[in-house]
């Protein structure tokens, strides 16, 4: 087998040789990282001499699809059949769900009283001296909020029960939704989750996906709990439905997935714990950066790691910090994650003119399908990546991934249509 050319992906061989030895325990013979990204999807094999590695285009509606593309082109198949492989993944599809806004429907359940917690915050504003500032538009905005009547006092003793008769109204109500998911986060349950776990099994009796705050983030902090439940229960049913079907595609090959914090989790528990895969690819990207850094006896390092859909920064002194202050795009995330900034602009950000004829970029992302016009796969908005193109920073005779030519013309063609809609020329567009 020829190793198909292309850089050498330092966060995937990163994720992998941080987990060798787990997977040396499980008598493989294969140890496979990959990392799946908004436009690429990226190979580390070892076990067989040198590391290998292989590139090829992601496909977002079905991710599997180019990581079985990846195996059989690697030669991988066989030995994937006879248990002989073991696969560590990093994935951006929670990541890129949340920046793009493309979670499931979703209820929040939380204490009568309390609906609004969520959009109040912490009282943070951007704008401090603004007296009138406009709030940014949030799919929280148009969250269906549901309160129930139970309650807990600080030490977690019951003020106000749950009757049957209120557990019935509440299911009613939240099934009058029609929603994917449900998030519950009531006051004082990382005491005492008793009310959480009745309301649970009657929705889940009811055919509905909960995501509990006692088992999501059992802590103080009603807001930052509450975030991290309803962000679990936006992102779980679409990392659930993809890590089932990876699974299945990829059985018998043990499967362990990335998590926020830089360690690894079984794809059977990951898929219930999406708010834990937020930067489940990224934290790949920064443990490569120390491993770099180790070598070059250079500890204090700032990183920037940009893909197709985001991009992530964050500094390095000495060793990975982590921090229960993270944010995903606008989205404070308090489960321990390593201490990055992430932010929805990538090569595959589109650019488009509101109706201001003010000028946006991202966070929505042509993805690998249909990609950047330049990809010539029938892609006809500007993406970063054309904008590069047009300057001549991205050479056409170049090929990206080692076998994607890139169609000089076609990002012309769609930089000028840009151009037309803001009276400029394609150089200044």
């Amino acid at each position: 087998m020829v190793a198909p050319p292309g850089p050498t992906d330092a966060p995937c061989f990163t994720l992998l040789t941080f987990h060798c030895s787990l997977l040396t325990a499980m008598s493989v013979s294969y140890w496979l990282g990959v990392d799946t990204g908004g436009t690429f999807t990226d190979f580390v094999l070892l076990g067989d001499g040198e590391p290998r590695i292989h590139k090829v285009l992601s496909t977002p509606s079905a991710p599997e699809q180019a990581i079985l593309q990846g195996i059989d082109a690697l030669g991988l198949s066989a030995a994937m059949a006879a248990g002989q492989l073991a696969i560590v993944h990093g994935t951006t599809v929670a990541t890129n769900a949340a920046l793009e806004g493309k979670g499931a429907r979703t209820v929040l359940i939380t204490n009568q009283g309390l609906e609004d917690i969520l959009c109040i915050g912490r009282q943070n504003r951007a704008e401090l001296y603004n007296l009138t500032p406009t709030p940014p538009p949030s799919v929280l905005a148009t969250l269906p909020v549901i309160g129930a009547p139970c309650r807990l006092d600080a030490a977690g003793k019951e003020v106000a029960g749950l009757s049957d008769a209120d557990l019935s109204r509440l299911v009613e109500a939240v099934l009058s939704h029609q929603p994917q998911s449900v998030a519950l986060c009531l006051l004082f349950s990382y005491l005492n989750p008793s009310h959480e776990q009745r309301i649970r099994q009657a929705l889940e009796a009811a055919g509905l996906p909960v995501s509990a705050s006692h088992a999501i983030l059992p802590t103080r902090g009603e807001y930052e709990r509450g975030m991290a439940t309803w962000l679990n229960a936006w992102l779980a049913p679409k990392v659930a439905d993809y890590l089932q079907r990876l699974q299945q595609a990829t059985d018998p090959a043990p499967l362990a997935i990335m998590q926020s914090h830089g360690g690894t989790i079984a794809s059977e528990q990951a898929a219930n714990l999406a708010v834990n895969l937020l930067l489940s690819g990224p934290a790949g990207g920064l443990a490569a950066a120390k491993r770099l850094g180790d070598q070059l006896q250079q500890p204090h390092l700032m990183t920037f790691d940009m893909g197709g859909t985001s991009t992530d920064v964050a500094l390095l002194d000495g060793d990975l910090r982590l921090t229960q202050q993270g944010r995903i795009g606008p989205y404070p995330v308090a489960v321990p994650m390593v201490d990055m900034h992430t932010i929805g602009a990538g090569g595959g950000s589109l650019a488009y003119v509101d109706d201001a004829g003010l000028l946006h970029v991202g966070p929505h992302s042509a993805g690998a399908d249909p990609g950047p016009a330049c990809y010539g796969r029938g892609g006809n908005q500007v993406t970063v990546t054309d904008a590069n193109v047009v300057l001549g920073r991205l050479q056409p005779d170049f090929a990206l991934g080692g076998s994607l030519k890139l169609d000089e013309a076609a990002a012309h063609d769609a930089m000028q249509r840009l151009a037309g809609q803001l009276g400029l020329s394609t150089q200044d567009t």
